[in-house]
């Protein structure tokens, strides 16, 4: 297994801190060593940068990737956005030496050079491919009795011909990965749209970014679960801020929104304030209270949010 650098990206050191708190706490139980991406900048935004001008996107996620080359480790991601930018921009550098040139002229200039010698990963299907699913659940300590709906994310499964993970219609590897924690992974209509935050929506059309939100919360209400699990701190903030916003539209949510790793470390043991949720925009004590229950070895009922 080839060394592993984490890049956390801009909005999880700045928003979440507790995801990558989890990942680290659950790398490390689980055996895996991965040490901090120094330096490193924005991805940069796949729905901004690489819309409008293809060389400074290519410029700026090569200098990421050129630290990782520099450590000889591949990177590890826990966003969807920064796994897409990095991911794509690899790709395209590693099969374009046109573009390889060009953008090794401007990386010259501050004493780099792109050589492709790294690959990029996201954590879930790092641990899908790699760790795998047996592996991972005979890891679990505490299983989760807990109904969740799993979000995967627009850049996790799009596009199938560079993340190879199956069919972005009908996925099923992070359904796997989740219910290895002992959670079950409730379908709901519309679960592989847009959160609303992605693709420039949410800096752009505010309006409509929460209609999306709120319909993909209405029908995950709907179908009566515990808890959304996300892997992605951009759809994370789109989930949790988002019912904020939309409670002054009079809606009630009050869903707990957790990253995978976020999850994986309550099933290994860890408290809830050890995985960061109490961090959150939205912190529902009686969801904290079922876990301890569950980490105690209490019964506790089926699920608990089912009011729609």
């Amino acid at each position: 297994m080839r060394k592993l650098s984490l890049f956390t990206g801009c909005l999880i050191p700045n928003r979440y801190p507790g995801i990558e708190k989890a990942t680290m706490l659950v790398l490390e139980r689980i055996g895996i060593k991965c040490s901090e991406l120094k330096e490193a900048a924005c991805c940069p935004a796949p729905g901004i940068y690489r819309s409008f001008d293809k060389i400074t996107w290519l410029t700026l996620a090569s200098r990421n990737l050129v630290l990782a080359e520099e450590k000889g480790t591949d990177i590890l991601t826990i966003c969807n956005g920064c796994f897409s930018s990095l991911m794509d921009a690899n790709n395209i550098l590693k099969t374009d030496a046109g573009l390889r040139n060009e953008v090794n002229a401007h990386l010259q200039k501050i004493g780099k050079e792109y050589r492709g010698t790294i690959e990029v990963r996201h954590i879930i299907e790092f641990l899908y491919t790699d760790i795998g699913v047996k592996e991972l659940g005979d890891a679990i300590e505490k299983p989760l009795e807990i109904r969740a709906a799993v979000h995967y994310g627009c850049h996790l499964l799009k596009p199938t011909r560079e993340r190879k993970l199956g069919s972005a219609e009908c996925p099923v590897f992070f359904d796997e990965l989740v219910e290895t924690t002992g959670a079950k992974s409730v379908p709901y209509e519309g679960k592989t749209s847009c959160c609303g935050a992605g693709g420039g929506v949410r800096s752009a059309m505010l309006e409509t970014s929460f209609n999306m939100t709120e319909y993909k919360l209405d029908r995950i209400i709907k179908a009566g679960v515990d808890c959304i699990i996300d892997a992605c701190p951009f759809c994370h903030l789109q989930y949790d801020a988002g019912q904020i916003e939309l409670e002054k539209s009079g809606k009630d949510y009050d869903i707990p929104v957790l990253h995978f790793t976020q999850l994986l470390g309550l099933a290994l043991g860890f408290t809830p304030d050890e995985v960061g949720l109490h961090l959150n925009e939205i912190v529902n004590l009686k969801f904290e209270e079922k876990i301890a229950q569950i980490q105690n070895g209490i019964k506790t009922e089926n699920y608990f949010f089912n009011r729609r």
